[in-house]
């Protein structure tokens, strides 16, 4: 298990001791993404105007259904992901079953080859014996 990680970062120009078993670099990410949503909102005067209280639900909510998008994407390629295996798959087995049909049908080619030879011989010895006679 990794070591816990404390980390000054810096959140709506406020300094916050962040700590958790993620790696530095993670946790300054975490504070960047929320400095980058409240810029955004920021920017916005109808949210400016709202009191503070609604202002922080405001951006959990966005959050949230940030959150709530990248979990339905990840579901969705799960499932994209589950229906290329089972092609995949698929396609193995009916590669596997062609190549066994294509091994059968160059045994049978090889018996006909050898029945063919197998006749031109018997035709050959008729025929001598035919001319023997």
């Amino acid at each position: 298990m990794s070591s816990k990680t404390d980390t000054e970062v810096i959140i709506g120009g406020k300094v916050f001791t962040l700590s958790g078993y993620e790696s530095e670099e993670y946790l300054q990410k975490v504070a960047s993404y929320l400095n980058n949503k409240l810029n955004e909102y920021n920017k916005v005067d109808s949210f400016r105007r709202q009191p503070m209280d609604t202002q922080g639900v405001l951006l959990q909510l966005n959050i949230a259904d940030d959150y709530f998008k990248a979990k339905a994407q990840i579901t969705e390629l799960e499932e994209e992901l589950r229906a290329r295996e089972k092609e995949l798959y698929d396609l193995k087995h009916e590669l596997i079953s062609t190549q066994i049909k294509l091994e059968s049908a160059q045994e049978q080619v090889k018996e006909l080859q050898q029945n063919r030879s197998d006749d031109a011989k018997q035709i050959v010895r008729l025929e001598t014996e035919l001319k023997k006679k």
